[in-house]
């Protein structure tokens, strides 16, 4: 598949509807879970401590979408009756939404990597949701009920682009030896996971595969392959600055586990998901805090 004019895997303008249907699943669930209940991803939380956590997070990023000063960060805060705290997420969610709807994608908004437009939350807050749904789902031992891949797809357009360069900008991480491939299998994504520089340009979803290096006997990576004739055709189309360094390794699967992955809610050994190449520098360059 094509890359879109904006380079998303899913269109800004649907990120506020996935939004709410993120945010509807994750009550729905929430209305029949137990409180009390461990979050297997998020252990020692509880289902009650990540509802909360949700719903402060919303009111925040709401507070951050209006250029709010003085926002209170604590995400523990909230009711403990299990029928408040739902009307309590309800609440903090529809704030969010309605928050971003009057605003606008385009009016002025603090974004974690500064001022920017406000559709920065849009995404933030549906991917965020879109990973929580699948821990709540987890603990209540339901399959999730987002199934769409493409807004998976852009949940891992999000991590690789956005969230895991400002990880390595802030020195929150260091910097990986070897870019790695990430191919998903369902939408026809593929895209570079690049941490080898703190100033590497951000490379978005492409529709064509990049080349892999191919490890020499020592472990490192030898040289490239030669492009073939089509993708030298798909090259010549593309600006020079969108060209990525070839990586050593490639992980292919579905995009929901692929984003589960670099969200550290699966490991590289799911059966989902399948590792060519340079296993091991793949799996160093995998092993850090991709996110906050």
């Amino acid at each position: 598949m094509s890359g879109r004019a904006d380079h998303t895997p899913l269109a800004p303008d649907a990120w506020l509807p996935a939004l709410r249907t993120a945010q509807t699943a994750f009550a729905d669930l929430l209305a029949d879970a137990d409180p009390g209940a461990v979050v297997p991803a998020c252990a020692p939380w509880t289902v009650a401590d990540l509802a909360r956590h949700l719903a402060n997070i919303h009111r925040w990023a709401a507070g951050m979408a209006a250029w709010i000063d003085g926002l209170d960060e604590d995400d523990t805060a909230g009711p403990h009756d299990p029928a408040a705290l739902r009307d309590f997420y309800r609440d903090c969610a529809t704030l969010l939404r309605s928050t971003l709807d009057h605003l606008g994608p385009d009016a002025p908004a603090y974004t974690l990597n500064g001022p920017g437009p406000a559709a920065f939350w849009h995404r933030r807050q549906l991917h965020e949701t879109l990973v929580h749904v699948a821990d709540l789902a987890a603990a209540t031992g339901r399959p999730h009920p987002v199934t769409d891949p493409v807004l998976w797809a852009d949940c891992v357009d999000e991590v690789i682009t956005v969230m895991a360069p400002r990880q390595l900008r802030l020195a929150r991480i260091t910097a990986a030896a070897h870019p790695v491939a990430v191919h998903a299998t369902d939408t026809g994504h593929h895209w570079v996971l690049d941490l080898t520089d703190p100033g590497a340009r951000a490379v978005p979803a492409t529709g064509r595969a990049p080349s892999v290096r191919k490890p020499s006997h020592d472990g490192e990576a030898s040289g490239a392959r030669e492009l073939s004739n089509a993708d030298e055709a798909s090259s010549a189309d593309e600006p020079s600055s969108a060209r990525v360094p070839n990586p050593v390794a490639a992980l292919v699967g579905p995009a929901d586990r692929l984003a589960l992955l670099l969200w550290r809610r699966t490991t590289p050994d799911d059966p989902g998901l399948t590792l060519t190449g340079d296993r091991d520098a793949a799996l160093a360059a995998l092993d850090r805090a991709l996110v906050p």
